[in-house]
């Protein structure tokens, strides 16, 4: 039943609490309270230990007398054997809040690791049956990058090996109770990740548009994202200690994230998680590689989208009145001042794997809610145009 102006029934709950500003990691201490939890068990990768962003991020805990362990080998595509490992160390040092310290594979692993801590006899292979687990351990998502929005959800992407796919792990109480935004924390990402999780962010604000699930809310939320990193991206790619850009690329993720926690996402994202699977190629890349191509797939059931996503991006408007044409335009003009859109055979996909691949993308839970729903064939002539 619709209402009166058209609108269909909404039911829409608040993801999360959000601190947002330079320097609001100082806050961690006094927000790790508020769990309820005096401990915490810090989920973070190698690369941030060595870079010292981990070590800071610990003397807070320490001058606030905070009991810690920290687990910091998520991998970036984390596997189930990582979370398995997470989870057995976080068992072992008992009840405490998961303080998830990183990009989308770290907060994707932590809320893996806090749901298996509150199911001791699970595994992360299980994933496909937690969702009516019991609830796991209070989560506190503190993103060093702005791409994945994965601080806005409690479900989280990860690699089964074993069986060569993504598969999806979660549970409502692993949604993070705050996302802690500072951006300060991204001023030492290299170009090439600002790119790859930008791009990321840029995707989830587009698809977000266009999903069979968007509702006004989302579209929202997706086109002031696709405003904020459309408009910052560039710049942050160029200057990566432009704080300004940096903020507004965070915040922008942020709500892309927002979005597509309401709407889904679609065959971007399908293929691009069949693509990581299959060659371990970053997430963000894996998306750049085909963007454009899905969206010229999508276009004929996509078009209001589409003119929602470039007016987002303040293109000029097309004299045919093709908008879809005009935003396609536009993220490849992004994309290539980002140089980041690569070819498939450069990423190490050889031609025997394009058949999985395309079989991946059509299984992927988000493939279901594109606006032009493919089929396998479909999908083989994306990836052939973009090998």
């Amino acid at each position: 039943m619709t209402s009166p102006n058209g609108l269909a029934p909404l039911s829409i709950e608040p993801t999360c609490r959000i601190e947002f500003g330079p320097g609001s990691i100082e806050r961690l201490p006094e927000l790790l309270a508020s769990t309820g939890h005096h401990r915490a068990f810090v989920v973070t990768d190698r690369g941030l230990r060595a870079a010292g962003v981990v070590d800071g991020v610990l003397k807070l805990l320490d001058a606030a007398g905070i009991d810690y362990a920290v687990y910091d080998e998520v991998a970036p595509n984390p596997s189930t054997g990582n979370v398995d490992a997470g989870a057995a160390r976080a068992r072992g040092f008992g009840p405490a809040a998961v303080v998830a310290l990183g990009g989308g594979s770290v907060l994707d692993a932590a809320k893996g690791i806090a749901l298996l801590v509150g199911n001791p006899d699970a595994v992360a292979a299980d994933a496909d049956h937690l969702w009516e687990a019991s609830d796991g351990l209070p989560l506190v998502a503190v993103p060093t990058t702005s791409g994945t929005g994965a601080e806005t959800n409690g479900f989280g992407v990860i690699e089964d090996t074993a069986a060569c796919r993504k598969v999806y792990i979660g549970h409502p109480s692993v949604k993070p109770w705050i996302a802690l935004l500072d951006p300060e924390l991204t001023l030492g990402l290299p170009a090439p990740a600002t790119a790859a999780t930008g791009i990321d962010a840029l995707v989830h604000g587009i698809e977000s548009l266009a999903s069979r699930g968007a509702n006004p809310v989302s579209a929202a939320y997706a086109t002031q994202a696709v405003t904020m990193v459309s408009g910052a991206l560039p710049t942050a790619y160029r200057d990566g200690s432009d704080l300004d850009a940096r903020a507004a690329l965070m915040m922008g993720a942020h709500l892309a994230g927002q979005a597509l926690t309401l709407s889904g996402l679609g065959l971007v994202h399908g293929i691009g998680h069949a693509l990581t699977a299959h060659t371990g190629t970053p997430h963000g890349v894996a998306l750049a590689a085909v963007l454009e191509e899905v969206m010229e797939f999508s276009a004929p059931a996509a078009q209001d989208a589409y003119e929602q996503a470039a007016r987002a991006m303040r293109l000029d408007p097309p004299a045919d009145g093709d908008w879809a044409r005009v935003a396609m335009r536009g993220v490849r003009e992004i994309s290539g001042a980002l140089d980041v859109k690569r070819p498939l055979r450069s990423l190490g996909v050889g031609q025997a794997m394009l058949a999985s691949i395309a079989a991946g993308a059509v299984a992927d839970a988000v493939t279901k809610n594109a606006p032009r729903r493919p089929s396998e064939s479909e999908v083989l002539d994306i990836l052939t145009r973009t090998y």
